[in-house]
């Protein structure tokens, strides 16, 4: 470990590094795994979760930080932070975290057992059990277990990305050495969780794919005596690293960078803790890793399986059903667009059903008056009515255009594939643009009604995304607004020419035009206020806060006395509660059955607010290197709305964490006696709301 020194430590006071303050947001969704509050079943997904988003943070975030460790000191001196150091510390935090973690799946697998779900062990098998488990090793699993002797120096094998495996530890019986083997467990070919017969009428015994193959093993190794088992997976680098190019095919590249993905670095191998120190050793080396490429977990990996468990039984012991709410003005209309000519819509998913969105694009495909449909699209479902809509659109003699943002990580591959089903169906598919990301959420639509040409807007905080709209909180915005409309439209115009225009946006903040200076200059606001002792307040909701100057202009509007309130879903660089530093910020973070994912600005700006909804987060990347859309929302009815759902969120005394100095996520205490869960408030309200409007 490097030692710190008092600037270092001093630093440390004012701000947190992203990847130490992402730990502590997955601790947050470990937090409900742990919550014996939460339905049982809904443990078992929180325990998923975590898992698939640890996946991710090993193949991205940790192989960034093991690249930048093999560039050298030379490419070093544009960062800010010891990449060792930074390392060390979120390997220790992880190890923590994963015995926690295994200490969780067993309580859960003892509350399981009380409802009659017995998750059981080879050795915990009866004579049928037995019987089954075998013929269903034969009949299932021969053709995928892939048996393979470790010869160092000899023989190495290639370990498959995210798949798991057994390491067996054997004698030889012909000359009484010890040998080493991996088995494949194909948990991509077969399901992770197999029912058997039950043991007893009232029992549903079910056994994890890991363990047949535990007791099947010496079936493929007659010639060893199986001494033990262990399992692994590798996890291996998933960043393209092309993010920065700008020569060249862009689309080519990311399409040879998907392919070599699964080939890339290993960023860790996962084994059970149980496993002894030799066989580490001898995996290390066959195997080329260093230590920081070792991480001990529990007997079972790929915990993300646990999305897919068996639900019988558990029928009881899953989330009420919050059924999506109608929205009363745009059903049975002749024309939606007649609607949002009238006044602005807000709808806020997933308490409100995502049809109107659908609808947006269905109305405008058939609708005679409509002579262009433009979307941007960042994410999209790999069942989606929005893109079906449009290749109606164009049969039906629409001009249609889609930008298609190629380099959203871990989706470059469906986007790539959408974009060919769309170019065939005849519409003018835009790609990514070179060094930036685009991460704006919008569509246009132009109609021309007797002579006269009309824009309508969709604006939103999330994606067009008809699946992640169920799961993620988000507002989505439909206006006539002329000059938002314009703006929306200046926008698009860039994104088809791939050329920075000088476009003015006084309306929009749009990210590496204007969206920084813009919110500076709303902050700054805030601090003159303050300052001339007038009544000066921030709110923002967000998933990540890490941009150092925005970070630090918070602290001078602190010190200003200008009272700030955060919500931080995931990670905050910001440091709050030190004295002269930042004294008046409070934060909080909300994990609950919905991913929070809207981002929520609002300025007091002497009385007359300033509301603002927004695709972008204050991380640097989001306000420097991404296409992003800030909006504003101007009518004082929806102001309404939005504040009386952020409130919600402020007297949260359920499932809101408070984000200290260190980290501790404790859950927030009020003096209320009453229990507010903001997502249940929320979802009641909105449905007073639509019966109130109907």
């Amino acid at each position: 470990m490097h030692k710190t020194s008092g600037n270092k430590q001093n630093k440390a006071n004012q701000y947190v590094h992203r990847d130490i303050s992402w730990l502590s947001f997955n601790y947050r969704v470990l937090q409900e795994a742990k919550d014996p509050d939460v339905p049982l079943y809904e443990r078992l997904k929180f325990l998923a979760i975590y898992s698939s988003n640890l996946d991710e943070f090993f193949r991205v975030r940790i192989a960034n930080h093991k690249t930048i460790m093999r560039a050298g000191k030379k490419a070093r001196e544009d960062i800010n932070f010891n990449p060792e150091r930074i390392l060390n510390q979120c390997l220790d935090i992880v190890n923590d975290q994963q015995e926690e973690f295994s200490e969780i799946q067993e309580k859960i697998f003892k509350e399981l057992k009380k409802e009659g779900v017995n998750i059981l062990r080879r050795k915990e098998l009866n004579a049928d059990q037995i019987h089954f488990v075998e013929e269903y090793f034969k009949d299932a699993l021969i053709p995928y277990v892939q048996p393979v002797l470790l010869l160092q120096g000899k023989l190495k094998p290639f370990l498959n990305n995210g798949s798991i495996y057994l390491v067996a530890n054997m004698l030889d019986l012909e000359d009484d050495s010890t040998q080493y083997a991996i088995v494949t467990i194909p948990s991509n070919e077969t399901p992770r969780f197999v029912e058997l017969p039950p043991s007893s009428p009232n029992a549903r015994d079910i056994i994890i794919l890991d363990d047949i193959v535990r007791h099947t093993i010496r079936y493929i190794f007659p010639g060893y005596k199986i001494r033990d088992t262990y399992s692994v997976k590798l996890t291996r680098d998933a960043e393209l690293y092309i993010d920065d190019e700008y020569s060249g095919n862009l689309i080519n590249k990311i399409k040879k960078s998907i392919k070599k993905r699964n080939v890339g670095p290993a960023s860790r191998l996962i084994y059970d803790r149980k496993t002894p120190d030799e066989i580490i050793d001898y995996l290390k080396h066959s195997f080329d890793l260093s230590d920081f490429d070792l991480l001990p977990e529990g007997r079972y990996h790929n915990n993300s399986n646990f999305f897919s468990f068996p639900t019988a039984r558990l029928e009881n012991h899953m989330d009420i059903e919050l059924a999506p709410i109608s929205y009363p003005k745009f059903e049975n209309r002749r024309s939606i667009f007649a609607e949002i000519e009238k006044s602005d819509h807000l709808l806020y998913f997933p308490y409100h059903s995502y049809d109107p969105v659908i609808q947006f694009f269905e109305d405008a495909a058939v609708d005679k008056t409509v002579t262009h449909i433009k979307v941007i699209q960042y994410r999209v479902a790999s069942k989606s009515r929005i893109m079906e809509a449009l290749k109606t659109a164009v049969d039906n003699g629409k001009q249609v255009t889609v930008f298609i943002e190629v380099k959203a990580r871990f989706d470059e591959e469906a986007n790539l594939k959408w974009g060919e089903v769309l170019e065939k169906a005849g519409v003018k598919v835009v790609y990514s643009l070179p060094g930036i990301k685009v991460h704006s959420k919008l569509a246009i639509v132009r109609r021309v009604v007797r002579g006269t040409p009309k824009i309508y807007s969709y604006l939103s905080t999330g994606n067009f995304n008809e699946t992640t709209a169920g799961i993620y909180t988000d507002f989505g915005f439909f206006t006539f607004n002329k000059e938002i409309n314009a703006e929306c439209l200046n926008l698009i115009k860039f994104l088809e020419s791939k050329k920075l225009e000088p476009f003015e946006f006084k309306h929009l903040g749009v990210g590496t035009y204007n969206l920084k200076p813009m919110l500076k200059s709303l902050v700054k606001t805030e601090i003159k206020n303050a300052e001339k002792g007038k009544t000066a307040e921030i709110f923002l909701k967000m998933n990540s806060l890490q941009d150092e100057e925005m970070i630090h202009l918070l602290y001078k509007a602190s010190n200003a006395g200008v009272r700030i309130r955060l919500i931080v879903r995931g990670i905050c660089s910001l440091v709050p509660g030190v004295k002269n530093q930042s004294e008046n910020i409070e934060v909080t973070s909300i994990v609950d059955r919905f991913l929070e994912h809207a981002r929520v600005f609002i300025f007091h700006n002497g009385g007359e607010e300033k509301i603002y909804l927004s695709s972008a987060d204050w991380m640097t990347r989001n306000l420097h290197r991404r296409i992003e859309t800030m909006f504003p929302i101007y009518d004082l009815k929806l102001h309404r709305i939005i504040k009386v759902i952020m409130q919600f969120q402020i007297d949260d005394n359920v499932k809101a964490r408070v984000i200290g100095r260190s980290k501790e996520n404790t859950y927030k205490e009020t003096d209320s006696k009453l229990a507010i869960r903001s997502q249940l408030e929320t979802y009641a309200f909105i449905k007073r709301e639509m019966e109130r409007i109907k």
